[in-house]
């Protein structure tokens, strides 16, 4: 059974949809897929995480499990003078994120299909962000933010979205057994963003 969206291959039949949403100021289109993370539009978390995020505009960020786009195409219209990559297992949401940046007009962006952070271990970035695969277990979570931690350089960033009620407490342990600092920048109707610096 392969129909979760973090998947390789979800085997879930096709059904494009096409959406519109306001992020940040910018008008953006988004094309979802059945087997993609949200496929009705951009959820709650991504949207908290979206409105709280802070980089500079020259910023190398990687958006993790990137879904079919929405933060890390936003990332990209917030570093105009940086360069944002998006990583996903799911292929399908690989290829509607090369889609989805395209058609926004969004060309400082790079699409990889990635199990983890497989793709990019050998790169370093200002900042991470992340609304993580809650449903692909702890373990997986942690991982994200064990092995992100090594590709953030020093004085870097990693954002997360997570709800309370699926673990934010400790998500938030776990982030500062890592990092320096780990601040709770802003929760709204039960998710909590989290920034940790490096």
């Amino acid at each position: 059974m392969s129909n979760h969206y973090y998947s390789k291959q979800p085997d879930v039949a096709s059904n494009k949809q096409r959406h519109e949403w306001e992020l940040r100021g910018f008008k953006l289109t988004f094309t979802t897929d059945a087997g993609v993370f949200s496929k009705a539009g951009v959820d709650y978390g991504s949207q908290v995480l979206i409105k709280a995020m802070e980089f500079a505009e020259d910023a190398t960020v990687l958006d993790v499990g990137c879904g079919y786009g929405p933060i890390g195409i936003t990332a990209a219209k917030l570093a105009p003078q940086g360069h944002v990559t998006m990583i996903d297992v799911n292929e399908r949401a690989v290829e509607l994120s090369k889609w989805n940046a395209a058609q926004n007009g969004v060309h400082n962006v790079t699409v990889l299909q990635s199990d983890l952070y497989e793709a990019v271990k050998d790169e370093t970035f200002d900042c991470i962000i992340s609304n993580p695969p809650i449903r692909a277990g702890k373990s997986v979570v942690h991982q994200i933010f064990e092995q992100g931690y090594q590709l953030l350089r020093s004085g870097g960033s990693m954002w997360i979205v997570i709800q309370k009620k699926q673990g934010a407490p400790s998500a938030k342990e776990k982030l500062e057994s890592l990092f320096v600092e780990v601040v709770e920048v802003t929760k709204d109707k039960g998710y909590r963003i989290f920034k940790a610096t490096k």
